[in-house]
């Protein structure tokens, strides 16, 4: 094989980010592989639709067979998105013997295990670097450099567009509905952005990222989600003061042989390293037996950077071709660990509270915590100056989430208690 042929299924705007790189770094890629990586053929809906990129006459084509069943291409690039007819066009390549690189966190989310076993029959690589984070590198140093590893966490902001509007939120005091339209209007958030702002995008990353760190298989469907829409410019200040962030964040947990996986606005301290991660930008944290505590910080999306990460993985597919040595990093999901369910888990937690402005209402809400073992550890009480009421928040000391479920069920039908505002979890240690 003088070259190695890439077929690849789709071009918006990744598909287009990759032909572009593989086109403007072909003599480096060359020599990083050991033989030249050609694109051959790319599959897309519409022959005649007008695209920002020129390609040579016969590469681009609306018939799958063209790309799928052509014996001359090894690699498959997946960028199509959504679940089918990718994963069927996915399984098709692999029983054709050939490789696949795909950015599809929908799959590899929710049918992760079908498609590995299908690339271990065929002794195939299945690469997917840019199914979270994009341009970050994490898969492959989860899978690898860090293989040396006991992972304990990795908790990261794996959502641009929350990001963008809690940093808004954050610096301007603007309420989450404007900061939303703005984001819109910038092509930030999607026109529908229910995926971004309740939490469904980064769930599926924290799944993937939670399956590859702790060796066991944890589906979407295992991750407890909340969304950032509760979140109020009260909050954030709230959170200024007491010296903490709100962010989105997905967190993983192995402990004793189990994993809590959540995705929910989190009060991080302002010295914790994810504090400081704003705007668009991506990052993860991890904590391992060995190495400690890193963190990977970059761009989490776009054409240029998701590119990046899916040429990076060709880079590699191609490699393993020429040296003989594919299927070699194949599903690390080699355990079954337990899920832990979101009532068992252990967090500090930020109550806002609006209740009667008189004397003995912070004692008697007090008094309940007390019955269902939630020691509080800070308080703060304004008088809001309005129908008698008053503004009560609380941060607690580490406890269990039923005990606070069950104190705020009894709380919230007290007749001193107007609303409870919000209940946030408090993560990443000590202020």
């Amino acid at each position: 094989m003088d070259t190695i042929k890439v077929g690849l299924l789709g071009l918006g705007t990744v598909g287009t980010g990759v032909a572009k790189v593989l086109k403007n770094n072909q003599d480096s890629i060359t020599k990083k592989v050991g033989k030249p990586v050609e694109l051959a053929k790319v599959l897309v809906n519409n022959t005649k639709k007008q695209r920002s990129i020129t390609l040579p006459d016969g590469v681009i084509t609306d018939k799958p067979e063209d790309v799928l069943d052509n014996p001359e291409i090894s690699i498959i690039v997946e960028v199509m998105g959504g679940i089918e007819p990718a994963k069927d066009y996915i399984i098709r390549a692999l029983d054709n013997d050939k490789h696949v690189v795909t950015a599809n966190k929908d799959l590899i989310a929710i049918h992760g295990k079908e498609l590995f076993e299908a690339a271990q029959n065929k002794n195939s690589d299945l690469f997917f670097e840019a199914s979270v984070a994009g341009g970050i590198p994490i898969i492959r140093p989860l899978k690898e450099c860090l293989a040396g590893n006991r992972l304990e966490q990795v908790m990261g902001i794996i959502n641009g567009t929350t990001n963008y509007i809690l940093t808004k939120m954050t610096q301007e005091g603007s309420d989450f509905s404007e900061v939303l339209k703005e984001a819109q209007d910038l092509g930030y958030a999607e026109a529908d952005p229910t995926a971004d702002i309740e939490g469904y995008d980064a769930a599926r990353k924290i799944a993937i990222l939670a399956s590859v760190a702790f060796g066991t298989r944890v589906t979407f469907s295992d991750v407890y989600v909340e969304g950032i829409t509760k979140i109020t410019a009260e909050d954030i200040q709230y959170a200024r003061d007491l010296g903490y962030v709100i962010k989105l964040l997905g967190i993983a947990n192995s402990i004793n042989g189990h994993v809590e996986v959540r995705v929910h606005p989190a009060f991080i301290p302002k010295h914790h390293p994810l504090a400081a991660v704003n705007d668009v930008f991506n990052a993860i944290f991890i904590k391992g037996d060995a190495i400690g505590e890193a963190m990977f910080f970059g761009r989490g999306a776009g054409e240029m950077p998701t590119a990046s990460a899916v040429v990076g993985d060709i880079v590699a597919a191609a490699r393993d071709i020429v040296y003989g040595v594919t299927g070699r990093i194949s599903c690390t999901c080699f355990e079954e660990k337990p899920i832990i369910k979101i009532g068992e888990i252990q967090s500090e937690y930020y109550l806002r509270l609006k209740v009667a402005d008189k004397p003995g209402v912070l004692a008697s809400i007090a008094g309940v915590f007390g019955n269902h073992d939630v020691s509080i550890a800070s308080v703060v009480q304004k008088s809001t100056g309005k129908n008698g009421k008053a503004e009560i928040v609380l941060i607690t000391h580490k406890v269990n989430e039923n005990s606070i479920r069950d104190a705020l069920q009894i709380i919230g039908g007290m007749s001193i208690v107007d609303t409870i505002s919000n209940v946030i979890r408090v993560e990443g240690g000590n202020k």
